[in-house]
């Protein structure tokens, strides 16, 4: 039986936490940012949790 391949796209967005959870980064920070407040942008720097409703897919994509 040949090996399951991951999303290689997946692979590089997303990272399982030790608890099971998937941490991904928050969108729209990549361009357009002069029009966006600095309170805005700083707030989306970090990294959150996959919301419950997309842990299926995301699973899906890393073979979890």
């Amino acid at each position: 039986m040949p090996k399951v391949k991951v999303k290689s796209g997946a692979k590089k967005r997303f990272k399982l936490t030790a608890t099971g959870k998937i941490k991904r980064k928050c969108a729209f920070k990549s361009h357009i940012l002069t029009k966006k407040e600095t309170k805005q942008k700083r707030n989306l720097t970090g990294t959150t949790l996959v919301d419950k409703s997309d842990m299926n897919n995301v699973k899906a994509m890393l073979w979890i």
